[in-house]
């Protein structure tokens, strides 16, 4: 026992430490004392049912037994008292007449008493005539007391109050309160054993209906019961009658029946018992449970009876009324209260799922048990009792008062979206009270919710509170996790059609689509709050992921080697951006009713564009930083004696764009468009930085040839870059500066030069200036006329003309003389 004792408090002491682990759980203890001590009942509840039920049995079994070895005690001592009186008379016998002849006068009057016996105690509903004959039989003083007793009672001929004649008769005889003279107060031997046989009826019909308690012939019982507290009733309303201030013997009275009342517990008690295993009896034994109520019933109406005698008398019959009806339905709902809280068998320490569990149980309880009553049930109950919508009923509370315990209790969020998801959907669909098995007499239209509105709110907020962290840290997590892949040795994997993507839009709008679905369980309205906080969460996390990218390409500029697949996964994080824009929509379109766009969408488009725009940013810039060299060759005089420098320009290009046309549309498109104008702009910025001077006009005429062949080259590339997409315009400012230089009359430069600006209107003096400065036979009066004409003419800039010249500068003479030093070094 020390050791088992021991075992417990380890045990103990383990789940105390588990439940208190936080400071902040503390504040909770109360709540776990709670919920232990509803567990503790819930078992010791169990454990008491089934040693009841066994001790039931057992106790009958003993009372049995008991009762068999007095009856075989008994009849074994009067055997031998027989055969030692029969040894010791058997030679007297002949000299006995006169004791025969006493034998026989001594049967009639035990005969007569237990005739008076049979009428009084009112379980032989004889007529008055068998009576007077019985009391015919007693000796002439006791006649004179009967006689007496009727004429001044006037109840002969009341049949049902013979209890109360015989019991009166008694006690007024036996206690000599009969009127002087009409009976002898000196009874002979044998008249005293006949009154003393009659005094005998109530304590023997009270240890019969014990027995018959003990037996469960609770009808039967309950029929002597009444008979007993009829007698005792009439006798006290009539001598409250006769004399009302008369307490003595009102108290004789009720001392004599004193043990009716604990014969009234003991049925009421084997009642209740029967009543709590209602749902049981009813499939084993449902006579019993109608007998019951017929007891119930039977009792109710004499309620009525007394308490209509009380208002014209003002008499009532000590324990009256008993109101067993309303306590049967105290018993009824204590056992629906218990039946609601022995569901619960497992605890979030033990199994995460506890709540799911406990509510999948809880349905089906409730569903069968309401099927029972409605079937079997209403059947052992009269229909003014309306069964089954008091069972309903029943079931509704108890079942209100365990959600709103359990709401109480420091859920998680997925266990506050069980608890609503079964309080606002389950309970009243098909699947419980709207099941066919309980149509058409539940009606869950009529129902009042399991949970008031106020504690439903407070539930989704605690719940939105939990979202919103629990969902911060999901979106972090996964970034993280997306991080550690864009550092791998090995490409991105491609979706079916062919496009780089890393895992991460899938990860975040899977919580996303779980959090949504779980939400939609509850109620429209909720969904779409779960859906504007998911959106308002996406915003947030779209600002990290562009300072991540944004990180990612700084780190990668410190050692270009690093990480070995930088372009493709850069390429994964613009495919992304297009795809969180396809994820968005879907929900969109699956979860929420309204097509406005909110402050949130346009938050996440364009920050969604931003990193697009960016990554491609990022991957032209990884372009150019090879095409740095080749471009620093342009318009030189090696260049012009013949180097290679746009072939490998175009090359190189067109090996990149291989792995960019794993960029998904638009953002290919736009990302073709943005390198063919930063090639046309970078060799404009090589002509404008004069690099070289013509210094006759075969090298104009040499220079601008190639410079058409080039812009030829970039044209072709592009075109096929960009599936056939115009690219004249661009590659036709290079062709049009060329024309400039290939021009051989100087009197004809301003009209060449007009063209220029008149084709590329964001074209600049100092543009105009360079362009001179490298076509070297431009003094300086021609200079200024050309400017001067050009500034009197110049045409205003069109809407629809795109600006190529903007971003181009050209070098002042301290600059030049700036990028000239470290060459001079070198």
């Amino acid at each position: 026992m020390e050791e088992t004792n021991r075992e417990a408090v380890a045990t103990a002491v383990q789940r105390v430490a588990g439940m208190l682990q936080r400071s902040d759980q503390l504040d909770k203890v109360e709540q776990y004392r709670r919920r232990e001590a509803r567990k503790k009942a819930s078992v010791e509840a169990r454990l008491k049912a089934a040693i009841q039920s066994q001790l039931d049995g057992v106790r009958t079994g003993l009372t049995q037994l008991h009762n068999a070895l007095c009856d075989v005690k008994d009849i074994q001592n009067s055997l031998a008292d027989v055969s030692k009186d029969w040894r010791q008379s058997i030679n007297t016998i002949e000299n006995l007449k006169d004791v025969k002849d006493a034998v026989v006068q001594h049967s009639q009057l035990a005969s007569a008493v237990e005739n008076l016996k049979n009428i009084f105690s009112g379980e032989a509903r004889l007529k008055s005539s068998v009576c007077q004959s019985a009391v015919g039989q007693l000796p002439a003083q006791y006649q004179a007391a009967f006689t007496w007793f009727t004429l001044n009672v006037g109840l002969l001929g009341n049949l049902e109050k013979q209890g109360s004649l015989y019991t009166h008769l008694r006690v007024q005889v036996y206690i000599g309160r009969a009127p002087v003279g009409s009976v002898n107060m000196s009874p002979e031997p044998h008249e005293t054993v006949a009154l003393r046989r009659i005094s005998t009826g109530v304590p023997e019909i009270v240890h019969e209906t014990q027995e018959l308690i003990e037996q469960g012939e609770l009808l039967q019982a309950h029929r002597r019961l009444i008979d007993l507290e009829c007698s005792r009733d009439d006798l006290m309303y009539e001598q409250y009658r006769m004399d009302s201030k008369n307490t003595h013997d009102m108290k004789l009275i009720h001392v004599y029946f004193g043990q009716v009342q604990g014969l009234s517990d003991e049925l009421a008690k084997q009642l209740w018992m029967v009543l709590q295993r209602a749902l049981v009896t009813v499939r084993r034994d449902p006579t019993m449970l109608v007998s019951v109520v017929r007891i119930i019933e039977r009792e109710e109406k004499v309620d009525r009876k007394m308490l209509d005698r009380k208002k014209q008398t003002g008499f009532i019959p000590p324990g009256r009324p008993k109101g067993w009806k309303a306590r049967m339905n105290q018993v009824l709902e204590g056992t629906v209260s218990a039946r609601i809280e022995s569901t619960q068998s497992e605890t979030r320490d033990s199994d995460k799922m506890w709540l799911v569990r406990l509510l999948e149980i809880t349905r089906k309880y409730v569903l069968d048990d309401l099927t029972v009553v409605k079937n079997m049930m209403v059947q052992c109950f009269p229909p003014h009792y309306n069964t089954f919508q008091l069972f309903f009923n029943l079931y509704h509370r108890a079942l209100s008062a365990r959600v709103q315990e359990l709401a109480v209790e420091d859920l998680e969020a997925n266990e506050i979206v069980s608890l609503l998801t079964w309080v606002l959907n389950t309970y009243k669909s098909v699947e419980m009270m709207g099941s066919p098995d309980l149509y058409p007499e539940c009606d869950v239209k009529q129902l009042e919710p399991l949970l008031p509105q106020e504690m439903v709110d407070v539930l989704l907020g605690k719940y939105m509170q939990t979202f919103t962290s629990n969902i911060t840290g999901w979106l972090r997590k996964a970034l993280e996790t997306d991080k550690k892949d864009w550092q791998k040795d090995t490409e991105p994997e491609a979706d079916q059609d062919g496009y780089y993507q890393t895992t991460l839009p899938a990860i975040v709008f899977q919580m996303f689509e779980q959090n949504l679905q779980v939400a939609a369980q509850i109620n429209e309205t909720f969904k779409e709050q779960v859906l504007r906080l998911c959106l308002k969460q996406m915003t947030s996390f779209l600002v990290r992921y562009r300072d991540e990218a944004i990180a990612y390409k700084e780190e990668h500029l410190k050692d270009r080697q690093l990480p070995q697949c930088y372009v493709q996964y850069m390429i994964a994080i613009i495919n992304n951006c297009q795809t969180f824009k396809e994820s968005i929509n879907s929900l969109k379109r699956k979860y929420s009713q309204s097509t406005e766009p909110t402050q949130n969408d346009v938050q996440i488009e364009k920050t969604l564009n931003e990193v697009a725009k960016e990554g491609c940013q990022f991957l032209l810039d990884e372009v150019f930083l090879d095409l740095e060299h080749h471009l620093n060759e342009l318009l030189t005089r090696k260049w012009l004696t013949g180097c290679h420098a746009v072939d490998t320009i175009c090359v190189t290009v067109e090996d990149y764009f291989n792995d960019f046309a794993k960029i998904k549309k638009p953002y290919n498109q736009e990302m073709t468009a943005e390198a063919h104008r930063r090639v046309v702009v970078e060799y404009l910025k090589a002509v404008m930085q004069k690099r070289i001077t013509f210094k006759n006009a075969d090298e104009r005429k040499e220079g601008a040839d190639r410079m058409i062949k080039e812009a030829e080259q970039f044209s072709f590339l592009f075109k096929k870059l960009s599936a056939g997409e115009d690219t004249d315009w661009l590659c036709g400012s290079i062709t049009a500066i060329a024309e400039v230089f290939k021009l051989t009359d100087p009197t004809l430069l301003f009209l060449e030069v007009s063209t220029l600006v008149t084709k590329y209107p964001d074209i600049r003096e100092e543009h105009i200036m360079a362009l001179l400065a490298v076509r070297g036979d431009a003094n300086r009066d021609m200079r200024q006329t050309i400017l001067e004409t050009l500034s009197q003419s110049k045409p205003s800039s069109s809407t629809n003309s795109k600006p190529i010249f903007k971003d181009i500068t050209v070098p002042t003479i301290t600059a030049m003389t700036a990028m000239a030093v470290p060459k001079l070094l070198k």
